[in-house]
């Protein structure tokens, strides 16, 4: 079946960098939409990024953009999203999510690792 194993969250300060990666099996890799959310406290879950199946194609949210970089590893399976010069406000869980590229709809998520940042 399809696994999607999120690592790298934890306690960062303000202003810090993390990365986080996302490793799929039992799906053919190249041929998915590769994206992440968050969920803050109390708040909805929203769309942070997505590494495109068509290669070197990225999309972000508004708040991220400049700050994160998304990418992908086609060899390894592996999604990843580089957070740089976070905030306080980014402190949530954060969730790999995979898109058939014929698909609208994301069917399926990682566990979700926790990214906090104090101020």
């Amino acid at each position: 079946q399809v696994q999607l194993v999120e690592v790298g969250g934890g306690l960062v300060q303000d202003g810090g960098s993390l990365r986080l990666s996302c490793a799929a099996s039992g799906l053919t890799f190249k041929n998915y939409n590769m994206a992440w959310f968050r969920q803050a406290p109390g708040k909805e879950r929203e769309f942070v990024a997505v590494a495109s199946w068509r290669r070197d194609i990225a999309n972000y949210t508004d708040s991220v953009k400049g700050r994160f970089t998304v990418f992908r590893d086609n060899v390894e399976n592996t999604v990843y999203l580089q957070m740089n010069s976070l905030t306080p406000e980014d402190t949530a869980v954060f969730y790999c999510a995979a898109r058939h590229r014929l698909s609208s709809v994301y069917h399926f998520w990682g566990p979700g690792p926790q990214v906090t940042v104090s101020s």
